[in-house]
C-alpha cells in the first residue's frame, strides 16, 4: 500500500448556520484523502431540513485535487436537488485557479471574498 493512501486527512471541516444559510469553512487540503472527513460532516447537513443557501468558506483551502473537484460537483447536484443555492466563499489563490483550469468557475455561485457570499444570502429576497 503507498503512502498516500494511508495519509491522513489535513482538511478541517467546521460548520454554522445563519439564518438563510448553512456555512461549511475548509481549511487545509481538499483532496482524495478529505473525502471521508468531508462527507462525514456533509452526511449531518443533509439531515437538517434544507436552507436557502449553502456556503462553502474556501478562503483557507490550500490544495485541491481532482477528487476535491469531484465533490464539489456532487454537493451542487445535491444542493441543485434540494432547492438550495450553493455559494463559493472565499475563492482565491489555489481555488481560483482551479476552478479556472478545470473550466468550472461558471458552474459555481462564486465569490472572491467570503463576506460577499454571505451577503448575498442575508440580503433581502
Amino acid at each position: 500500500m503507498s503512502s498516500e493512501a494511508t495519509r491522513k486527512s489535513t482538511l478541517s471541516v467546521t460548520s454554522g448556520l445563519s439564518r438563510n444559510a448553512i456555512i461549511i469553512r475548509l481549511e487545509g487540503e481538499l483532496d482524495v484523502n478529505a473525502l471521508p472527513t468531508l462527507r462525514e460532516h456533509l452526511q449531518r447537513i443533509w439531515e437538517l431540513p434544507a436552507k436557502s443557501f449553502l456556503i462553502l468558506d474556501l478562503g483557507e483551502v490550500s490544495f485541491c485535487d481532482s477528487m476535491g473537484m469531484n465533490e464539489l460537483i456532487d454537493i451542487m447536484h445535491r444542493c441543485e436537488a434540494r432547492g438550495t443555492r450553493l455559494l463559493l466563499g472565499g475563492v482565491q489563490g489555489v481555488m481560483a485557479r482551479v476552478l479556472s483550469i478545470t473550466g468550472l468557475r461558471h458552474a459555481f455561485e462564486v465569490f472572491p471574498v467570503f463576506d460577499d457570499a454571505l451577503r448575498m444570502a442575508v440580503a433581502p429576497p
